[in-house]
């Protein structure tokens, strides 16, 4: 396999991987925890997934061929302290991904030098992958610490638990190991 099509290849992993990690703390949060903040200052979740959908919807909709920023893009609404139930804020988030997805799924690696606008600034596609792999990584990070600020005792680590490191690494070695 080429280093273009191992690259999109990864990508896609490590993107599902992050969005997982979002999904599993949305199911864990109840309506009422969705839309909570910790001040005004603070988004909510509800708030950052409607920010990510929205993003996701802006950069990858003709992600080759406009401007990354679409002009029927609202973002400031997207900060919007109104709120969501559950159901809604799951639609609007599998909305988002499903629109990024479909665009990763759509490139080819001769596109990965390609240069694409946002914002009008030109960008190579490689790097605007990664400009979104950081920013969509960034809020989910935010997402998954909003739920453990929530939960406190009841939180279940997504990785690997305090005091448990050794006994992983001892884990992965074997898993490995059986493998050669």
């Amino acid at each position: 396999m080429s280093l273009g099509a191992n690259y999109l290849m990864i990508v896609k992993k490590r993107l599902q991987a992050v969005k997982e990690l979002a999904d599993i703390t949305i199911r864990r949060l109840s309506n009422e925890e969705l839309n909570w903040a910790c001040n005004e200052e603070s988004n909510s979740t509800a708030v950052i997934i409607r920010h990510m959908s929205g993003n996701m919807v802006s950069r990858w909709t003709d992600f080759l061929t406009s401007d990354g920023e679409k002009p029927y893009r609202n973002r400031d609404e997207e900060f919007s302290t109104a709120s969501a139930s559950k159901d809604e804020l799951i639609l609007i988030w599998e909305k988002g991904w499903k629109v990024l997805f479909s665009a990763l799924d759509s490139l080819k690696e001769q596109d990965l030098l390609k240069n694409i606008v946002i914002r009008g600034e030109s960008h190579l596609v490689m790097d605007a992958i990664e400009r979104q792999m950081a920013h969509y990584s960034y809020h989910v990070g935010q997402i998954v610490y909003i739920g453990k600020l929530i939960k406190n005792g009841e939180w279940e680590s997504l990785s690997i638990p305090r005091g448990k490191s050794e006994e992983f690494l001892k884990e992965m070695l074997d898993k490995h190991d059986a493998g050669k």
